[in-house]
């Protein structure tokens, strides 16, 4: 079933607390004088990954716009302050419960509307393009963002090798849904599993990254291992994890946020100041890591700093109807 919609004073899966919780600790400890990290941020290095998974190296990536110059996010807080509902709903959910996730084996089905459809292993996935690293800027719908370097190659390596059809034009994406290792999937907040879909141009386009690793290192579980997708001129929601289907279709998917709030997530999502969600701005989000007591948020860029790269993808649209 769909989610249930809550009531005024009920929160919205999109606005429940932890968030708050965190800004609030660190305006504490900034006020004390204090470090203000984050829950894991003691026991795992910033400048790197955390050392205890598989390395992964990328070469720089020369795709436009894929190596913006902000500072990156540390690991600490990238790996411990998560949206994944299928481990529950609280930003520290993923990191405390994703470790029952088993990314290995893993298989990816490639179906649907093309020539080439397959089982890929996961390894095998990992072997069919040299991988590159990119640091793409991450804006929640939420209203708060990360700075993290991906590591993958381009998502069209795989979409050409499947060879879609001339009735392919959308890409969907399935994520896991086991019960046995996901235990946010006891809750009705989502009709599982977690479906995410896109045009067919945007699946192609040179920065739809298909990703298997973060931080010179194999994804964590709680970040969406062992793949996932990175849209970095969309909200982050559009970018699902842990993809075990990838098929190609017809007719335009209906994606589980969509189904579950149509009038507050649309099937675009794509990163505008000027398009407010139904109950909060979107002109200025809270940069992660950056949420001291005088800190202040930072202007949201249209498409996510991305528009010389994507706006042509939109060309003639109207962005508030579509969005």
């Amino acid at each position: 079933m769909l989610i249930k919609t809550p009531a005024p004073h009920e929160p919205h899966p999109s606005e429940i607390t932890p968030h708050r919780a965190y800004l609030n600790r660190r305006t504490t400890l900034a006020a004390l004088g204090l470090a203000a990290a984050s829950p894991l941020a003691l026991a795992q290095p910033t400048a790197a990954g955390g050392g205890k998974l598989a390395k992964l190296p990328g070469a720089r990536s020369a795709v436009a716009g894929a190596m913006v110059l902000d500072k990156p996010t540390s690991y600490a807080d990238a790996t411990s302050y998560n949206n994944f509902y299928e481990f529950g709903t609280d930003k520290a959910d993923p990191a405390q419960l994703a470790h029952t996730l088993k990314p290995r084996p893993w298989t990816v089905a490639v179906e649907g509307e093309c020539a080439k459809p397959g089982n890929y292993d996961i390894d095998a996935l990992m072997k069919l393009a040299a991988m590159e690293e990119r640091i793409y800027r991450l804006r929640c719908v939420e209203g708060w963002s990360m700075v993290i370097p991906w590591v993958g190659y381009s998502l069209s390596e795989l979409i050409k090798r499947a060879e879609p059809t001339g009735k392919a034009k959308f890409v969907e994406f399935t994520t896991l849904a086991d019960r046995a290792q996901m235990p946010g999937l006891r809750s009705g907040v989502l009709d599982w599993p977690y479906v995410e879909a896109l045009r067919m141009d945007e699946a192609m386009h040179p920065l739809a990254l298909l990703t298997f690793g973060m931080y010179g290192e194999v994804l964590p579980n709680q970040n969406g291992a062992p793949v996932r997708v990175v849209l970095p001129w969309k909200y982050g929601f559009k970018s699902a994890k842990s993809i075990v289907r990838i098929r190609f279709v017809e007719k335009q998917p209906r994606s589980s946020w969509e189904q579950s709030a149509p009038q507050e997530y649309g099937f675009y999502s794509n990163v505008n100041p000027n398009v407010a969600h139904p109950r909060w701005s979107q002109a200025s989000e809270r940069r992660i890591g950056e949420d001291g007591l005088f800190a202040k948020k930072r202007p949201t860029l249209m498409f996510n700093g991305y528009e010389a790269q994507v706006g042509q993808l939109y060309a003639g649209m109207d962005l508030r109807k579509f969005f």
